[in-house]
């Protein structure tokens, strides 16, 4: 247990290493064929192609076309290129101060929750992670402090903040799942959603005729036929709403800012027209 512990420790510290100080080259011999960022690169690749089970220091060696010993030299192991990769893949988009310096705190948010949506999308690896306890590197960092700047000055507290961040991030997440997984269904089996239900229809309809289900009996044809899109709207702009409901009682019940550290929270419901109140889509 010891052992297993002292190897965890070592592999965090070795990751934060790479990620805020990258490996230099040797002082001696030929320059390297090779930098941290490719290798890290490749991995993405590989796992956004192939999925997590794919990934090991072999395959992305031959996804370069190098020997595998050649990236230890850079990558001590898996679980460090593990750490690279998710910060990588976290680098914040690039928002420029001109085309958002007229946007509400807001839309600012939206805009934080829906590009995580997409990350989701565009790397699903990333739902088979635990990331509970992040290894934080600098793009990981800056997420955070763009999210923490889009909450500045608000009257909130920093519990606060980082709550509203987290309802954000575990609505997209969990949304992003769902989608992933129909996705992965589809590629496992290649029956499409359609042909799914299609299949099971005689005995839904046997189920029905036989045992009671009113309410599911009342559902009209159109009830599942949301698409992604506006299935992510709709809880999106639900999401949003009650967070600024509560940014607003905050501002409303703490004109001099938020509160002392020791003091309790004290932001109560608010009436619907509040101002920041309903303005989530």
């Amino acid at each position: 247990m010891t052992s297993e512990i002292e190897q965890s420790h070592a592999a965090i510290s070795r990751s934060l290493e790479l990620l805020w100080r990258g490996r230099g080259q040797r002082s001696r011999g030929p320059k390297p064929g090779l930098s941290l960022d490719a290798i890290v690169s490749a991995a993405v690749r590989l796992a956004d192609r192939e999925g997590l089970t794919a990934l090991s220091m072999r395959r992305v060696a031959a996804e370069l076309g190098v020997g595998t010993m050649s990236l230890y030299r850079y990558v001590p192991a898996k679980t460090e290129l593990l750490y690279l990769m998710l910060d990588h893949v976290s680098a914040p988009s690039s928002h420029d101060e001109a085309e958002t310096a007229g946007e509400s705190w807001l839309a600012r948010l939206e805009r934080i929750g829906r590009e995580t949506y997409r990350l989701y999308l565009d790397h699903p690896w990333l739902l088979q992670v635990n990331q509970s306890r992040p290894v934080l590197g600098p793009n990981s960092m800056l997420g955070l402090e763009y999210s923490l700047a889009t909450l500045d000055g608000l009257s909130l507290t920093d519990p606060e903040k980082i709550q509203i961040i987290v309802t954000v991030d575990s609505y997209v997440t969990g949304t992003a799942r769902h989608y992933v997984l129909l996705r992965q269904a589809h590629e496992e089996t290649g029956i499409t959603d359609d042909e799914f239900w299609e299949a099971q229809g005689p005995a839904i309809e046997e189920a029905m005729t036989r045992h009671s289900f009113p309410h599911l009996m009342r559902l009209s044809a159109e009830a599942f036929s949301m698409s992604q899109e506006s299935m992510l709207d709709f809880g999106m702009e639900r999401v949003l709403d009650g967070i600024a409901s509560f940014v607003a009682a905050c501002q409303a019940s703490r004109p001099d800012g938020p509160p002392a550290p020791e003091q309790p929270p004290d932001c109560g419901p608010v009436d619907d027209d509040t101002p920041g109140a309903g303005t989530g889509g």
